[in-house]
């Protein structure tokens, strides 16, 4: 479970997944056309240590499958369907740890805000769950963050004898564009806001 069980995750599948590159189970995206990569954060946006991973590319995964979750069907999210453009970027930090991931999704007029509901949906369904021995779970810090602009969530991978996992997710939505920042936990709320900040001002 790449990101899952490593240290990004939107949590167990759907980070996980962006970083396998396994498609198994995905809903179609294959008329999903690249998307303007200048409303995606650039490394130095995350901090002096960060770096853009170059070496990851691809199709973009809906950033919210969670396969790993027995609550979740890809079917029952209907707006990844209906996304005309995608486009991604990883990071990694000078030490090898845990990765950072952007997405930047336009959909069809109407479905940006559906996808938000869907996205909610998965936080419900898949608040928490066992996956590869570890418990994963997710908890909305500020359902109406930024002002009304966006969620923030917070999951966590809780490993029997390590110490746990956290990730911040940032999601934004501004018209038909979703923005969705997964962060390793930067051990402050101010630092996380701060990045958030940037990716706003990257939606023009």
């Amino acid at each position: 479970m790449p990101v899952v069980l490593s240290a990004l995750v939107v949590m167990a599948a759907g980070c996980q997944r962006g970083e396998s590159g396994d498609g198994s189970g995905e809903r179609p995206t294959v008329n999903t056309e690249r998307g303007d990569s200048s409303m995606l954060l650039r490394a130095g946006d995350l901090g002096s240590n960060w770096h853009e991973d170059d070496a990851r590319t691809g199709q973009p995964p809906w950033p919210w499958e969670q396969d790993s979750c027995p609550n979740y069907q890809s079917s029952d999210y209907p707006a990844t369907s209906h996304r005309r453009t995608a486009v991604q970027r990883y990071y990694r930090m000078s030490d090898g740890s845990s990765p950072a991931h952007h997405v930047v999704e336009t959909y069809e007029p109407g479905w940006a805000e559906r996808n938000v509901d869907d996205v909610r949906r998965v936080l419900l369904r898949c608040a928490s769950y066992v996956a590869l021995g570890s418990q994963v779970s997710f908890d909305v810090v500020d359902p109406h963050y930024l002002e009304g602009a966006g969620m923030l969530i917070r999951g966590r991978i809780a490993h029997a004898d390590t110490p746990s996992t956290v990730t911040y997710v940032v999601m934004l939505r501004r018209g038909d564009t979703v923005s969705t920042v997964r962060l390793p936990d930067p051990g402050s709320r101010a630092a996380v806001d701060s990045v958030a900040a940037r990716a706003v001002a990257r939606l023009g």
